[in-house]
């Protein structure tokens, strides 16, 4: 979750995986809101299910950045992996979901909450 420019929070459901440095690490799409955001507020919070339910909430908040070095090969991998299935149902290949959702932003948590 990002906030707007007058401090309204801004919730936006993500995809997301881990990067080797733990942090939380996700594809954009170039012109978003969330972007606007994060480039004019750095905080955010990122709010995950921990269970596969759904039943259980973390929350981590922390610092966002774009980076501009986008995925390394090896987290491509891993996003493709993981999201295989998801981007097949949008009727897309890996390669044209990642020139559409072409902009890396990396989240460094700071604080972890669990409800």
């Amino acid at each position: 979750m990002t906030v707007d420019p007058h401090g309204a929070p801004q919730p936006t459901p993500v995809w997301f995986l881990w990067g080797a440095g733990g942090d939380v690490v996700l594809q954009s799409q170039p012109r978003t809101a969330k972007l606007r955001n994060v480039r004019g507020n750095e905080r955010v919070a990122v709010h995950l299910n921990s269970t596969r339910s759904g039943g259980d909430v973390v929350v981590l908040t922390g610092t966002a950045v774009v980076d501009a070095a986008g995925l390394t090969p090896a987290e491509r991998a891993a996003y493709d992996e993981k999201y295989a299935d998801d981007i097949r149902g949008l009727g897309t290949t890996p390669d044209a979901f990642h020139a559409d959702f072409s902009v890396t932003v990396r989240v460094r948590p700071e604080r972890l909450r669990g409800f």
